[in-house]
């Protein structure tokens, strides 16, 4: 079964911004999938969508609808709306790639810890950040840590809201992570 990618408004804006969408298309090639909700979200940036476009026109992003009265759906809806017992109202973004991630099976793309945490750990969804994928990037080759630095500042630089002030500390921090859970 091919991986599918469900990404969030934030985490691919991340990339769009400073113009570095190609490393999305190199690690997950043809496996983007925007829910029509963040389609709708990055509309308000023209110069966004117009990317967005691009890729689309390329086949390398796919947008995707959940059909109304859907179990997807009313998960959706009960996320925005009403949400369970501990759990806070999310965006419809956020709410849109965890129902689809939830359904279909797939990973989930956004930073947005904050909100999306008690979904991911309760459906047991799986989740990468941007700083992930800058990681993976940087394991496979694509860029370089000193390439990483500078697309975390440009990053930075767009109001993007990242953990560490440098891809480096982030790095750093991450091996550290892995150390203590094994």
């Amino acid at each position: 079964m091919i991986e599918k990618y469900f990404f969030d408004t934030d985490c691919l804006s991340a990339f769009l911004w400073v113009r570095e969408e190609s490393i999305l298309v190199k690690l997950y090639e043809k496996r983007i999938i925007l829910p029509s909700q963040v389609y709708n979200e990055l509309k308000r940036v023209p110069h966004l969508v117009s990317r967005v476009d691009a890729l689309k026109k390329n086949g390398e992003i796919i947008v995707e609808s959940m059909e109304v009265g859907s179990m997807e759906y009313n998960d959706y809806l009960q996320m925005i709306t009403d949400p369970e017992e501990g759990m806070r109202i999310i965006g419809r973004g956020e709410a849109a790639g965890i129902a689809m991630s939830k359904r279909r099976g797939g990973t989930l793309a956004s930073n947005n810890l904050r909100d999306i945490k008690p979904y991911i750990e309760k459906y047991k969804i799986p989740h990468i950040t941007t700083g992930d994928i800058l990681i993976r990037a940087m394991e496979e080759r694509i860029i370089t840590q000193v390439e990483g630095d500078m697309i975390w500042s440009d990053m930075i630089r767009k109001r993007r809201m990242l953990p560490e002030a440098t891809f480096s500390d982030y790095v750093s921090n991450y091996h550290k992570l892995e150390e203590q859970e094994s």
